[in-house]
């Protein structure tokens, strides 16, 4: 058994999110005779932890090829484009056929353009433009017909989170506490007021700056469910079934109140209708709105809760009272909360004793919560190729490595608020980007 590959092993448990050691383990087990250490770890590795989809590809291929199925497939989960292609094939290599089938159909209907013929075969997935009810299969490779109702949508476990969990965004914390978590808290007062807890909240801002955490937190602090609709399960590529899904997203919902129902990047389902000619769009934009108004249903104890980078893609119906008459602005995080966001991915990390995050927080204005996760995974690869080069020990995370993760980094929200600050000086209609606009004025030197 190679030293080497036994190193880059257990140097992969210690940092299980960096790339670089990846690759450099998977280069290694190639060369390798016997990589049964790496093979091991492949298997055992918490996949979503690294966020270089090629690399996770390049470990499926690996675990391909020494006929290790099960791992391989777990490796692309999640993944889009060709390589979710490759992810129904690993899972039927591994004998999941019904698993094989769902995965093909999230494929398809996040983008019909990935349809292969041999698949669509094998699942029986034919176009829903015949006459007399085609069958189609349901997620979990079962024959319906199109006209059966869909199943139960799929519920993703969700860890809880709280406000303490989510660094900085102070005000906004206060402003849905007051507007959001109170009706919850305290449903007889609110009841005697004739305010019901639950409507909608849209939330939008630069990418990477803590939306979607947030979300999750609001539910934490109602003590409600959280389900999380991802936009793959909602659009289908048959007419009429995205509708459908939709709708069961809602009863759901409702049958588990109090319940956060959260859609992220929902312009996708909630896109202008005058910017979109495709009639089936027009009609789940128009069945969206039924849902929130609540039509022949009571919504009471249901929050909805939605982000999105585009908010001026909206249709504005979706503003109207009772639907997301509640819009906030999610900004990029100021300085005490970047302290924080680095304190907490530096946390449990082999680092200098008298290492000053502030000074990096002071340097990083304009970077969202992503881009400082980035700037941290890409100092500790410097770390950790410091370390490989030592005979013993480890070297820490220094106040160098992150200087040299810097200079490899820029901030992403400078494209985004240069797109806000023209949509809030030129369609600022009912004053939906004020906030932006002070948050620029406020910030620009």
């Amino acid at each position: 058994m190679s030293e080497e590959l036994k190193e880059l092993a257990d140097a992969c448990r210690e940092q299980p999110a960096s790339a670089a050691l990846l690759k450099a383990l998977l280069r290694a087990a190639r060369e390798e005779a016997e990589p049964g250490v790496a093979v091991r770890y492949l298997v055992e590795a918490e996949t979503d932890a690294v966020a270089d989809s090629t690399v996770r590809e390049s470990a499926s291929d690996f675990l391909m090829g020494i006929e290790e199925y099960d791992a391989a497939a777990r490796w692309l989960e999640g993944l889009g484009g060709a390589a979710s292609l490759k992810h129904v094939h690993a899972l039927l290599a591994a004998g999941r056929e019904q698993e094989a089938a769902q995965a093909y159909r999230a494929a398809m209907a996040a983008d019909p353009g990935l349809r292969d013929n041999e698949l669509s075969e094998r699942f029986s997935v034919v176009q829903a433009h015949g006459r007399g009810g085609a069958d189609v299969v349901d997620l979990h490779g079962r024959r319906i017909s199109s006209d059966d109702e869909l199943p139960t949508m799929p519920k993703p476990r969700i860890d809880k989170l709280m406000f303490a969990d989510v660094g900085g965004l102070d005000e906004v914390k206060e402003r849905i506490r007051r507007k959001i978590i109170l009706p919850f808290q305290k449903p007889s007062l609110f009841q005697r007021f004739r305010r019901k807890a639950g409507g909608g909240i849209l939330m939008y801002g630069p990418p990477g700056c803590g939306k979607t955490m947030l979300a999750r937190a609001t539910a934490g602090e109602c003590e409600a469910e959280f389900e999380v609709i991802r936009i793959p399960d909602i659009l289908d590529m048959f007419i009429g079934e995205s509708e459908k899904r939709l709708a069961a997203a809602f009863e759901d919902a409702r049958s588990s109140a109090p319940c956060v129902l959260f859609f992220d990047e929902i312009e996708a389902i909630a896109a202008k209708r005058r910017f979109d000619s495709h009639g089936s769009k027009a009609a789940l934009v128009s069945t969206f709105l039924s849902e929130l108004d609540g039509a022949g249903q009571d919504n009471a104890g249901v929050l909805v809760l939605a982000a999105t980078n585009v908010p001026w893609a909206i249709d504005p119906a979706f503003r109207r009272p009772g639907r997301f008459d509640r819009v906030i602005f999610i900004p990029p995080p100021d300085r005490a909360a970047r302290f924080e966001i680095l304190k907490s991915h530096m946390k449990d990390r082999p680092q200098e004793a008298q290492l000053d995050l502030d000074v990096i927080a002071e340097r990083t204005s304009g970077f969202s919560g992503a881009d400082l996760a980035g700037v941290v995974e890409e100092a500790v690869d410097y770390a950790i190729t410091d370390s490989l080069e030592r005979d013993e020990g480890v070297a820490p995370v220094s106040a160098s490595h992150l200087n040299a993760a810097l200079s490899d980094q820029r901030a992403t929200t400078v494209e985004w608020l240069t797109t806000a600050r023209n949509y809030a000086k030129y369609g600022n209609e009912g004053g939906i980007y004020d906030e932006v606009a002070d948050f620029i004025r406020k910030n620009t030197k």
